[in-house]
């Protein structure tokens, strides 16, 4: 995996680390929250299905058959809210929260019956993904990579039962595009 801006291997994740590092030195009563993939990335970042050479709809990820933890981005919010229902049970500890781990077959399965049309996943290479040339590109091949790379791990501290107990409602990847699939741009025919 290819350093950038001199030091990161995933600049976003990474100053998340060094955010966290602050926080923790300075001797405040928190608890540190580790997300997952943003379901909403397929609606307002530019990885809905696209178009492909041979006219079919996919969804290009490079994941291979590796799991991807993803959550609806407002589930996020009721899962910060579920920590401080705890009270202090979470302090000083680092919780990382997912609504479902999926691969991106399982991911284009459920794009399939909730848009009602075909949508393939297509699995690329990290360097194939970093060369796309799209702001933050190199950025996401390599977060990507790291999901992939240590998908065990990645998955592994993100346990849906920890997260669905501090958010009974936490939605399912189905769930969420039954609400939200009228809002993934999909290329006309």
């Amino acid at each position: 995996m290819p350093t950038l801006q001199g030091k990161y291997k995933v600049p976003h994740m990474d100053a998340k680390g060094e955010a966290d590092e602050i926080f923790k030195g300075l001797g405040l009563p928190v608890t540190l929250l580790g997300t997952s993939f943003y379901w909403e990335n397929f609606v307002y970042f530019g990885l809905e299905p696209q178009k492909g050479p041979d006219g079919r709809l996919a969804i290009t990820l490079p994941m291979g058959d590796k799991k991807l933890p993803g959550i609806a981005s407002e589930d996020i919010g009721k899962c910060a809210f579920g920590i401080f229902k705890k009270g202090d049970e979470y302090i000083g500890k680092w919780i990382a929260i997912a609504g479902e781990h999926l691969t991106g077959n399982q991911i284009a399965a459920s794009m399939s019956r909730a848009l009602d049309q075909e949508i393939a996943y297509n699995a690329v290479e990290p360097d194939v993904f970093r060369s796309f040339g799209f702001p933050g590109a190199e950025d996401l091949g390599n977060m990507f990579q790291f999901k992939r790379d240590f998908e065990d791990y990645y998955c592994g501290v993100r346990n849906l039962d920890v997260s669905r107990s501090l958010n009974p409602d936490l939605k399912t990847f189905d769930v969420w595009l039954e609400e939200k699939k009228d809002l993934i741009p999909i290329p006309e025919s």
